[in-house]
């Protein structure tokens, strides 16, 4: 089903309907003989003008401009009627913006300021996450944030290395990825022959086994499984070892591209000032900093803590994101 043109529709048979309700002289209230139907209008209209702007803006765009729009609704029916009991007649769009002005306030906060949820769309974080998950996101953790600049305004702790992040994507942020961070501004990551290397001393990791890729069966593929420590962080990390560690062709011509250096082996970049390098932990299938670049302090948008559901395998519903 085409939701565009679903949400197109429900506009065109809407709006008309909005249109004479505001320019209507009939009884209001509990005396409007039309009064469900007419709120059932203003409410779908909403929801498709809303579902209609997440084609051209992000979510937190659109929540900030409900709260702001309903927000001054309420507040100017305050004014209008201080002193005054309430209107037992309100038009529809009054009694709506009243009713989900609380609501969509504390989804904004909560949203924007404390935690987010998100679903994994891909392998590239496989085995510490698979696709399917859903995953909560704590806002607060690396500074609190202006709503759409996302800028931090009140810093808290800045990432640390072998945490799991979500960022803004370098090459069109309103896209969210979510990765390992691996290199800090300063650092010198180099990643040779599957090996990980930061500022020329090795990242300690230890064989596990081997890793069955079942999530993909028709591209089913045998990993070898390492733990890696990375910082405070001990997790695991899959590898083919027929891959090479970088496909040079797919590099791309990023800012700060010079920093790095490329060869069939593998490379070595130095993590510029504000910006950090991410690396998934199903190494040889994650796009990652080694191909798009660097990922700028402003383009963080939390760290992953937690596995709160996956509808194809409720054993992971709590699973802490190490």
């Amino acid at each position: 089903m085409d939701l565009f043109k679903l949400g197109i529709a429900g506009l065109a048979i809407t709006l008309p309907i909005v249109i004479w309700d505001l320019f209507s002289k009939r009884p209001r209230g509990k005396q409007d003989p039309h009064g469900s139907w007419v709120q059932t209008a203003w409410l779908v209209m909403l929801v498709c003008a809303f579902g209609l702007m997440l084609k051209v803006t992000g979510f937190s765009e659109i929540l900030l401009a409900a709260s702001m729009l309903t927000g001054l609704v309420v507040l100017w029916d305050w004014l209008r009627r201080r002193g005054r009991t309430a209107d037992p007649n309100e038009s529809a769009w009054l009694e709506i913006s009243k009713s989900f002005f609380p609501v969509i306030l504390v989804v904004f906060v909560v949203r924007s300021f404390l935690f987010e949820p998100f679903k994994i769309p891909s392998g590239s974080m496989i085995p510490t996450l698979r696709v399917g998950d859903f995953i909560l996101v704590n806002k607060y953790d690396y500074g609190i944030r202006l709503p759409v600049t996302n800028h931090a305004f009140i810093p808290v702790h800045l990432p640390q290395r072998g945490e799991v992040m979500v960022f803004k994507y370098p090459e069109d942020p309103s896209t969210d990825y979510i990765k390992r961070v691996v290199g800090l501004p300063g650092d010198v990551v180099t990643y040779r022959d599957k090996r990980l290397t930061i500022n020329g001393e090795s990242v300690p990791t230890r064989p596990d086994g081997t890793f069955g890729d079942v999530e993909n069966a028709l591209n089913y593929a045998t990993f070898d499984r390492y733990q890696e420590q990375l910082g405070s962080h001990d997790h695991a990390i899959i590898t083919l070892g027929a891959q090479p560690p970088v496909f040079v062709s797919q590099v791309r011509d990023f800012p700060d591209r010079a920093a790095c250096q490329y060869s069939e082996e593998g490379f070595s970049c130095k993590v510029p000032a504000g910006h950090y390098f991410m690396m998934g932990d199903n190494r040889d299938r994650s796009s990652d900093s080694r191909y798009w670049g660097f990922v700028p302090e402003d383009n963080i948008v939390g760290r992953a803590v937690l596995v709160w559901m996956n509808f194809q395998d409720f054993k992971r519903i709590g699973t802490m994101i190490r």
